[in-house]
C-alpha cells in the first residue's frame, strides 16, 4: 500500500475575494452564504487520489488584509502550490497581484500557481474578460488559468485537480 503524500497548498488573493467560500465548497461541498473575514491563516485538509497516488493537502487560507501580509510569506514556507484568487466583478482585486505573486513565491520562486477567476456566477456583474486575465497569467507564469463559482460549485473540484496534478509532476 503506498504511503500518502502531504502536499502544503496555498490561497492567496485580496480580502473578499472568495478563498473561504471556495474552499468551504470544495470541502464540505456546500455554498457558505456568510463568511468572516480570516484572522490571519486558517488551515483545511482534503484526501484525494492522483495518478495513483493518495495526496493529503494541507490548504492554508490566507487572510487577505493588508495588516496580515507581514506575516504571510513565513506562513507560505514549504508551499508545494498556490491558488491566487481574483474576484471576477472587482478590478481593484487585480490591484495587487504581483505583492500576492511574491507571497507565494517567497523562497520557492519555481512554486506552481493557479489563476482563478471567482464569481462565475455573477454574470451581470463581470467586468474582467478572459483577454485581460491571460496577461496576468503570462507574465507571472502561472500554470494555468480558471474561472469558478463557489456559489454554483463550476470547477471547484477542476481547480484544486489541476493544482494537485501539477504538484504531483513535481514530486
Amino acid at each position: 500500500m503506498s504511503k500518502t503524500i502531504l502536499l502544503k497548498v496555498i490561497t492567496a488573493g485580496e480580502g473578499g475575494v472568495g478563498k473561504t467560500t471556495l474552499l468551504y465548497r470544495y470541502i464540505e461541498g456546500k455554498f457558505l452564504v456568510d463568511t468572516r473575514m480570516t484572522i490571519g491563516v486558517e488551515f483545511f485538509l482534503k484526501e484525494l487520489e492522483i495518478e495513483g497516488e493518495k495526496i493529503l493537502l494541507q490548504i492554508w487560507d490566507f487572510g487577505g488584509q493588508d495588516h496580515f501580509r507581514p506575516f504571510l510569506k513565513n506562513y507560505a514556507l514549504g508551499a508545494r502550490g498556490a491558488l491566487l484568487l481574483f474576484d471576477l466583478t472587482r478590478p481593484s482585486s487585480l490591484e495587487r497581484i504581483e505583492q500576492w505573486v511574491n507571497i507565494c513565491r517567497g523562497e520557492n520562486p519555481g512554486i506552481p500557481i493557479i489563476f482563478l477567476g471567482t464569481k462565475l456566477d455573477l454574470t451581470d456583474q463581470i467586468t474582467i474578460d478572459d483577454t485581460f486575465a491571460l496577461k496576468f497569467k503570462k507574465k507571472y507564469w502561472f500554470f494555468d488559468y480558471l474561472k469558478i463559482s463557489s456559489k454554483t460549485g463550476e470547477n471547484v473540484n477542476l481547480a484544486f485537480e489541476l493544482l494537485a496534478k501539477e504538484l504531483v509532476k513535481h514530486l
